[in-house]
C-alpha cells in the first residue's frame, strides 16, 4: 500500500523578496543611506554651495564697484534700476549655475539605479516600484531645498558686508529679499524634480543632463532671440520653467513677467507632469 506524502507549501521568509511588509519609511530611510553613502553626492552639494556663495559674492563686489565708477554718472546708473530690487536679488545670482549642479545630482540619483544595475535588487525588495519613485521624490525635495536654503543664506552672510561697503541696500527683512529666497529654493526643488524625473524616464545620467541644460539654458536663449523676430514667442517664453521660476522672484508687475499666481501654476505644471510621466514609464516598463 503507497502512503502520499502531502507537503505543506513554504511561506516566504520574512526578509525575502515579497514577504513581509516593507514601508514607506523603510523605502525613504533606503534611499538616504544609498544618497549620502556616495562620495559624489557630497562632492556635488557642496560644489552647489560653493558657487552659489561664490558667485553671489563676486557679483556683489561686480555691482558696487560698476556703481562706484559710474558716481559721476548718474544716469548711467539709473540704467541700472531699482536699487532695493537689485541688491536683493545680488545673493541668489548664483542660482543659474548651481541649478545645473543640483540638477544633475537629481538625475543621477535615478538613472544610476540603471547604469549600475540595482534597480533589479531595488525593484525586487519592492515590486510596486511607486514607493521608490516617490521616496526619491520626497528626498530630492528635501535635500535640494535644504541645501538651496543654506546656500542663499551663505551668500546673503558673505555678501552682505559687500554690499555695505559699497552702500548698497541689501536687507534680509525686505519683501524683494524674502521673495528672492523662498522662491529661489523653490525655483531649485524645481530643477531637481525635474532632472529626476528626466534620469528615470531616460534611464541615461549625460543624456538626462544634456536635455536638462538645453531645458533651462539652451532652450530659453534661443527662445529669447527669435521672440524680436516672431511676436508670439516673446508670450510663450514666459511659459519656460526657468521665466516662470525667475518671474515668481520678481516683485509684482515686472514688466512681461507672469502674475504670481500664474507663474505658481506653471512651475507646478512643470514639476507634476514630467512626474507623473516618469512615475507611468517607471511602472508599466521593463527594467
Amino acid at each position: 500500500m503507497s502512503t502520499t506524502t502531502m507537503k505543506r507549501p513554504r511561506t516566504a521568509a520574512p526578509g525575502a523578496a515579497g514577504g513581509g511588509k516593507l514601508s514607506f519609511a523603510g523605502v525613504l530611510r533606503s534611499e538616504f543611506i544609498k544618497f549620502f553613502s556616495l562620495p559624489s553626492t557630497l562632492i556635488l552639494v557642496m560644489a552647489t554651495f560653493v558657487a552659489m556663495t561664490g558667485i553671489a559674492a563676486l557679483g556683489t563686489w561686480g555691482v558696487g564697484a560698476s556703481l562706484e565708477a559710474m558716481a559721476s554718472e548718474p544716469e548711467m546708473a539709473a540704467q541700472m534700476g531699482d536699487m532695493n530690487v537689485l541688491a536683493a536679488s545680488l545673493p541668489v545670482s548664483g542660482l543659474m549655475v548651481a541649478q545645473l549642479i543640483i540638477g544633475a545630482l537629481a538625475v543621477m540619483v535615478m538613472s544610476s539605479e540603471f547604469a549600475t544595475g540595482s534597480a533589479r535588487s531595488t525593484f525586487v525588495a519592492t515590486p510596486t516600484r511607486q514607493p521608490v519613485f516617490w521616496a526619491k521624490t520626497l528626498m530630492v525635495t528635501i535635500v535640494s531645498a535644504l541645501v538651496a536654503l543654506a546656500s542663499i543664506l551663505s551668500a546673503f552672510l558673505v555678501t552682505k558686508p559687500i554690499a555695505d561697503n559699497y552702500n548698497l541696500p541689501l536687507d534680509f527683512a525686505s519683501e524683494a529679499f524674502g521673495r528672492n529666497l523662498w522662491f529661489g529654493v523653490l525655483y531649485v526643488v524645481m530643477v531637481s524634480l525635474i532632472g529626476l524625473a528626466l534620469g528615470a524616464m531616460l534611464r541615461n545620467s549625460a543624456g538626462g543632463i544634456v536635455v536638462l541644460a538645453a531645458l533651462f539654458f539652451v532652450l530659453p536663449i534661443t527662445v529669447d532671440g527669435l521672440s524680436g523676430m516672431v511676436e508670439w514667442l516673446a508670450d510663450a517664453a514666459r511659459f519656460l520653467p526657468d521665466h516662470a521660476g525667475t518671474a515668481l522672484m520678481q516683485i509684482p508687475g515686472a514688466e512681461g513677467a507672469l502674475e504670481t499666481w500664474a507663474a505658481g501654476l506653471v512651475v507646478g505644471a512643470w514639476i507634476a507632469i514630467p512626474l507623473a510621466a516618469a512615475a507611468m514609464l517607471l511602472q508599466r516598463r521593463d527594467i
